[in-house]
């Protein structure tokens, strides 16, 4: 290992591009994890080799425990010890009312959104832990303020989700606050992404920035920031907080 490396879950489109090229531009080598869309994973790979780091993709289902095994064995090989990672892979579903879900619908957002960072922060620890020899390191976790909001009648399960990312950050950080890992978290408000036609609303954002008090969405590139801060040494007093990037929303 000659530098900090970052695993970023989704890093693909959206705030987890974005992440991994802030990131890389401070001085990490990258591992940016993908499920299907192998070309942007591989534009996000060398858009942050121009900056002269070191970066892979792996295709893994982060819901999946056997694949996350192995996405982190690969990381060990072909970068070396994980310091950084960012817990942003997620799915919104097309906008429903509760009454309209069935359990099948239920299930699978659970499982992509809060097993995938359960399962990826428990790999994260025991690599990073001084308890298990490790020599510390941070994570964040992107959670939303849809889990203050409710998403009521559209997303009430995706709001859901993302309530329980934000008690998973506050557990996780007390229990390994000891062991030299940091455990942060981001939630994005309105964010100009592709996530809002994956759920039925291509111009969401043109509708909802009314709400918002700057009066307008947010670009990727603001979280990413507020991540990179989270995981770097100037946050180093910072764990268990949640920091919402949402336009005072």
């Amino acid at each position: 290992m000659t530098g900090k490396i970052a695993l970023i879950t989704g890093g693909g489109r959206g705030i987890g591009r974005a992440c991994a090229l802030k990131l890389a531009r401070t001085g990490y080598d990258v591992c940016v994890n993908y499920m299907r869309d192998v070309k942007s994973a591989n534009e996000v790979i060398d858009a942050v080799k121009q900056t002269g780091q070191k970066a892979i993709a792996v295709k893994a289902d982060v819901s999946n425990e056997i694949e996350v095994v192995e996405m982190f064995k690969k990381v060990d090989s072909e970068l070396g010890i994980l310091c950084a990672l960012v817990n942003n892979a997620g799915i919104i579903l097309p906008q429903n009312k509760l009454v309209d879900m069935d359990s099948e619908r239920i299930e699978k957002i659970f499982k992509i959104n809060v097993v995938s960072s359960f399962i990826c922060a428990r790999e994260a620890v025991k690599r990073m832990s001084t308890q298990y020899g490790g020599v510390g390191g941070a994570i964040v976790n992107v959670s939303s303020r849809a889990a203050r909001l409710g998403g009521a009648s559209e997303y009430i399960d995706y709001a859901s989700t993302k309530g329980a990312i934000d008690t998973f950050t506050k557990g996780l950080a007390i229990e390994v606050a000891d062991q030299g890992i940091r455990v942060n978290g981001v939630r994005p408000g309105i964010i100009e992404t592709q996530i809002h036609a994956d759920g039925g609303e291509p111009n969401r954002v043109e509708r909802m920035k009314h709400g918002v008090p700057m009066r307008r969405g947010g670009q990727p590139q603001e979280v990413a920031n507020a991540i990179a801060w989270l995981l770097s040494d100037e946050a180093s007093y910072s764990t268990g907080t949640i920091l919402d990037c949402a336009g005072g929303r």
